[in-house]
């Protein structure tokens, strides 16, 4: 693998999604980490204005599918419209993970969470959740995001 240095804050670029009652849902979304080993938890920061917002409450599930260096697509796609008014999966080939959330099936790897806590911080909110599925797709590069608007 390659290490890719950049200016600023580097984050990797994932699609946060979730599967609340049929209604599917994806938003890329960079502002992901580990919060715990033991339990194994991961911390996804959204706006409460988003859709997927709305719908991990009422799943109480999300998946994190992580993007390769080459979905660059993948991330505009999720991140620009919202699920509110277009179907982001109509030509994204997807499985359900074991809690049903959606996995985008050309994502290089997936961890599906069970909504352990929700925080608020700022202009978002912090979903915690327990890993209780992971799977590693692909063993490719990561897509990159670096954020260097205030450097």
């Amino acid at each position: 693998m390659q290490t890719v240095v950049a200016k600023g804050i580097t984050h990797g670029v994932y699609v946060i999604t979730v599967n609340a009652g049929g209604k599917i849902n994806g938003m890329t979304a960079s502002w992901v980490s580990q919060v715990s080993f033991n339990p194994l938890m991961l911390m996804v920061s959204i706006a409460p204005g988003r859709y997927s917002n709305e719908l991990i409450k009422e799943s109480g599930y999300f998946a994190i599918n992580v993007l390769s260096a080459k979905q660059d697509g993948e991330a505009r796609l999720f991140g620009f419209r919202s699920g509110r008014d277009v179907d982001k999966f109509k030509n994204i080939a997807h499985f359900k993970a074991p809690n049903g959330s959606p996995v985008i099936e050309s994502a290089m790897a997936y961890c599906e969470c069970k909504l352990a806590h929700v925080f608020s911080a700022g202009d978002h909110e912090l979903f915690v959740g327990d890993v209780v599925a992971a799977k590693l797709l692909k063993d490719v590069n990561q897509l990159l995001f670096a954020w260097d608007k205030f450097f």
